[in-house]
């Protein structure tokens, strides 16, 4: 047990729930990445899978993407006046391709880039018997994962993590009884998984070099761009001896071995090798430090990094006796309907924890990505940063557990492509102001999927301007308002000035609108053919109101709170007036479409006009009953079959709000018996025919259904709005008992602990700054006593009560003894 697990203030309640276990290594045929275990500080990730003779460590880097290829945008805004006209006539499926025709026909090409690994680790250590005793484990609270096992009388444990502090992978292998630790170590390209369809893959080998002495290792290839990256290892080891060939160091009869690596990109390997060596030998520089101590030192530096981030919120659910049960007995038992309080918690846990490792306040950070920082192939599927939904979920669970300050590199990445966003607003739409693609990768903001399904959807911007207003609300950071979320908005709001056309009522007509990325039953092809996106351009999608309307009042609103009171909020307000109300369709429920041409289709994943309810909070039980009515009866019209492990995530978040808490639980546990593989990463569908999710023959890893159960957990304990908090709002009657603490509201913290068995109930709300909201108690606690601050009865109705506070103030305390 190392000093640092020792030495642990503000301990964790149950220190099982932050671990994962796992009795197996990575076992996907081939593409075994799939189910490694994850370690990264946020900007460089590592893979671990988990073999006993034959060790792969994959890691990758933020900033390093290829094969992706830019074109010049053409203008072909000529399209916009065509395309109107044909939807005028009611010749929707003409009207829809008229854009990217165009774009075709003028040669454009530009194409998503990939993420792709920078270097695997590889290490073999002999075996002298069948191994016994194999475990594999990740330490959340700590970032360390070690891989044990007994290869007859020796006990061999392998540990790493990435450090926060030092930037580089620290690794280290220890071995208990036997003749000590014999291995050999070195960086490679790792092979790709599709060698027949990916000739690039030739290229980039044929560049690879690598080398060894003693006790260096380096490797380097060269990128697309023609820079190359690469990676140095350095070899530290208590006892036996050392000798390098081949590009691998191999080592004999050690009792300890400490290996460091740092990685370069967009670099030159003759500069960044010598460069690499002297950092790793500076990390060494206290010479009477042997291969233990320096592992223990620098582990101590990273975890003071990495604890406070993953401790920021916490959660206990259930009793707090330890749960020992390794991943696959989690998912076994989850599969035979329901998962466990202990894999719920880990869930949410796990999320966060991939969160913070993917993602970084550092300048090199990107936004956290579908595969985080381990993706293992070269061209991945769906491998971009996409805006229509995913990267929207990964964010919508950070401020209310604590990690505000992880979103600003997503707020970084989109302003770095302003310009081509207000290009692509000129050129297609000749519209001022910004349109960003649902796609895009590192340095290229322009169109690259050039189909009507992503180009003719132009509701991108407005939907991250809700990102930066809320980080605004939960940061009170100073100047952000004013200095970036108002600009952006100002920007989204620009081009629906110029794109809006008035109808002959006076109404807003959004035309072409795009509810992602659904077709009107209508239009679906009548002899069942499987198309994947038949005729998905409408008019007056319910989204693209929704977003409008929600990025209006949240910009009088910006302006007001900077005491920029100018007439534009007139204007702002008039715009309000002369959007379209939501249909409800002859079922009763929200139509899709406001615009009548357009049926409702149900079989569907995407949940986007459920919008004004969730992500949005325009729609609420408090301010319209029969229209909040008629969107919880939309999201129940949909078809289960036709979900992904993201649309399950979203769909529990949705059901929250309706007060759900069994339906919302009930879409985490359709997820863990479609969509967890091992690892608990999530996959976008179910392969198997189970009949849950969407029947596709691949299953590509998406991790915004990881960061999607964050979301939708704390979506059933805590829902923090403009002017209301609801505490356990939709608590799901399997979760009895449990405690939560330093979770986040717009000014301030929460803390709860509940029983519901007993009727026991408490809730202490902190501010940290002016507080003036309404807080609502769970509707089964019949009696509270509150002390502290501002507190009287709302007349919102029974267990609402009006809360003002100032920082400072004692805390607001509502508690109920229970039988």
């Amino acid at each position: 047990m190392s000093r640092v697990r020792n030495e642990m203030p503000d301990q964790l309640e149950n220190r099982n729930e932050d671990q994962l276990t796992m009795s197996y290594p990575a076992s996907w045929w081939r593409n075994m990445w799939r189910e490694a275990l994850p370690a990264g500080n946020g900007v460089l990730g590592a893979s671990v899978f988990g073999g006993v003779q034959e060790e792969t460590v994959l890691l990758n880097h933020a900033k390093l993407w290829h094969w992706g290829q830019r074109d010049e945008l053409p203008d072909v805004s000529f399209t916009l006046e065509r395309t109107r006209k044909l939807m005028d006539e009611g010749r929707y499926q003409e009207a829809s391709w008229q854009l990217a025709n165009a774009l075709k026909e003028q040669g454009y090409g530009t194409k998503l880039a990939s993420r792709f690994p920078l270097a695997a680790i590889r290490l073999t250590m002999p075996s002298k018997q069948a191994f016994r005793g194999y475990s594999r484990t990740l330490d959340m609270d700590s970032g360390e994962i070690t891989v044990a096992w007994k290869d007859g009388d020796c006990r061999y444990k392998r540990m790493l993590f990435v450090s926060r502090a030092d930037n580089c992978i620290v690794y280290a292998i220890d071995g208990i009884g036997g003749s000590g630790i014999t291995g050999e170590i070195g960086l490679q390209l790792h092979p790709s998984d599709r060698w027949a369809d990916a000739p690039e893959f030739k290229e980039l080998e044929s560049s690879v070099e690598t080398g060894a002495d003693e006790v260096y290792a380096w490797y380097s290839a060269a990128n697309d761009d023609g820079t190359d990256f690469g990676a140095v290892l350095r070899v530290v080891q208590e006892g036996g001896q050392t000798d390098g060939a081949d590009g691998a160091i191999r080592f004999t009869g050690a009792s300890r071995v400490l290996v460091l690596v740092k990685v370069f990109t967009h670099g030159k390997r003759a500069e960044d090798w010598p460069r690499l060596k002297l950092e790793l030998a500076d990390l060494l520089r206290d010479e009477e430090m042997g291969a233990g101590a320096v592992y223990e030192s620098l582990l101590e530096r990273h975890v003071a990094l990495h604890r406070p981030l993953y401790r920021s919120a916490q959660l206990v659910l259930g009793d707090e006796e330890p749960d020992s049960r390794s991943n696959e007995r989690l998912l076994l038992d989850a599969y035979e309907g329901e998962a466990s309080e202990t894999l719920i918690r880990k869930m949410w846990a796990y999320g966060r924890y991939l969160f913070l490792s993917g993602t970084s306040t550092a300048e090199e950070a990107e936004p956290f990505g579908l595969y985080g920082l381990w993706g293992g192939d070269y061209r991945l599927v769906w491998s971009h940063n996409m805006a229509n939904e995913n990267i929207q979920m990964m964010y919508w669970h950070a401020h209310v557990g604590g990690l505000s300050e992880l979103v600003p590199s997503l707020f970084r990445y989109y302003e770095s492509l302003i310009e081509d966003f207000r290009d692509n607003a000129r050129k297609l739409y000749r519209c001022r102001g910004i349109y960003i693609p649902a796609g895009t990768t590192a340095g290229v903001g322009v169109p690259s999927q050039i189909v009507p399904v992503i180009l003719n959807w132009t509701g991108a911007a407005g939907w991250l301007a809700q990102h930066y207003v809320e980080y605004a609300k939960f940061t009170q950071e100073a100047g952000f308002l004013e200095e970036r979320a108002l600009p952006f908005m100002r920007e989204a709001l620009q081009f629906y000035k110029d794109f809006l056309v008035l109808d002959e009522s006076g109404q807003y007509k959004i035309y072409p609108s795009v509810s992602p990325e659904n077709t009107p039953l209508n239009y679906m092809p009548k002899d069942g053919k499987p198309l994947a996106h038949p005729m998905p351009t409408a008019i007056n999608a319910t989204m693209d109101i929704a977003i409008l309307k929600e990025l209006l009042r949240h910009l009088i609103e910006a302006v007001q709170a900077v005491g920029d009171d100018r007439k534009e909020v007139e204007e702002w307000q008039e715009m309000l007036d002369r959007l379209p109300a939501y249909r409800v369709n002859g079922d009763g429920a929200v139509s899709e479409w406001v615009h009548t041409d357009f049926e409702d289709r149900y079989a569907h994943r995407h949940l986007s006009h459920l919008y004004p309810v969730f992500p949005g909070h325009e729609v609420t039980r408090e301010t319209d009953s029969a229209l909040f009515q008629a969107f919880e009866t939309a999201v129940r019209k949909r078809e289960i079959g036709a979900q992904t492990g993201w649309s399950f995530a979203h769909m529990a978040a949705i059901y929250a709000r309706f007060g759900d808490g069994d339906g919302s639980l009930d879409c985490l546990d359709m997820m863990s018996r479609a969509s967890l593989l091992p690892n608990l990463f999530t996959l976008h569908n179910d392969w198997r025919g189970m009949g849950l999710s969407m029947n596709m023959p691949t299953a590509p890893v998406q991790l915004d259904a990881n960061l999607g159960w964050v979301n939708a957990i704390q979506e059933m304990l805590l829902q923090v709005s403009p002017g209301i908090i609801k505490l356990l709002p939709a608590l799901p009657g399997r979760l009895k008992r449990g405690k939560l603490s330093r979770w986040r509201f717009h000014t301030g913290k929460v803390a709860m602990e509940w029983d519901t068995e007993s009727g026991m109930f408490r809730a202490e709300l902190i501010a940290d700054g002016e507080t003036d909201t309404v807080i609502k108690l769970p509707d089964w606690v019949r009696t509270s006593t509150v002390t502290g601050g501002h507190v009287v009865r709302s007349p919102l109705g029974e267990n609402y009560y009006s809360v003002k506070m100032k920082r400072g103030d004692q805390p607001v305390i509502f508690e109920t003894a229970g039988c």
